[in-house]
């Protein structure tokens, strides 16, 4: 009769061995929407209206350094406006005199072509080879 007293108590007692994952989805679904939701916010702050391209995107091996051109004409370093006489200067700052850093340069859609190639000639110019034109992806548009 002791013996079987012994058993039901230990069984009482003994540490639970499950885990319980609950809390730990409800806090990875919380992280995921969060960064769902801020994502987007973190992407270049100068609006353009970028042209459409059936081009395939390129691969990134480096964050690459975004030049966007607005309708206005005005030019800007990631969110910086700048202006045209201090573009390779500053730029080759950034770069740290690194001429193979890749840029992407934004330009709006309504903007002469004169203006983006003006842009490009002074990258050029200035030893930059890795310069390629953003524009929206069209696939899928009809």
């Amino acid at each position: 009769m002791v013996s079987k007293f012994v058993s039901t108590r230990s069984r009482r007692n003994r540490p639970m061995s499950e885990i319980n994952v609950t809390p730990f989805v409800d806090v990875m679904l919380v992280l995921l929407i969060v960064f769902m939701v801020t994502a987007p916010m973190l992407t270049a702050g100068v609006s353009v209206n970028l042209p459409d391209s059936s081009a395939n995107s390129l691969p990134d091996e480096k964050e690459p350094l975004a030049l966007t051109i607005n309708s206005k004409g005005e030019v800007f370093i990631q969110n910086t406006q700048i202006s045209l006489n201090d573009l390779t200067s500053k730029v080759l700052v950034i770069t740290k005199n690194r001429t193979d850093t890749r840029i992407y340069v934004r330009g709006d859609r309504s903007l002469e072509y004169g203006k983006i190639m003006e842009v490009m000639g002074l990258l050029s110019r200035a030893g930059f080879t890795k310069v390629a034109l953003v524009s929206e992806s069209s696939r899928g548009k009809k």
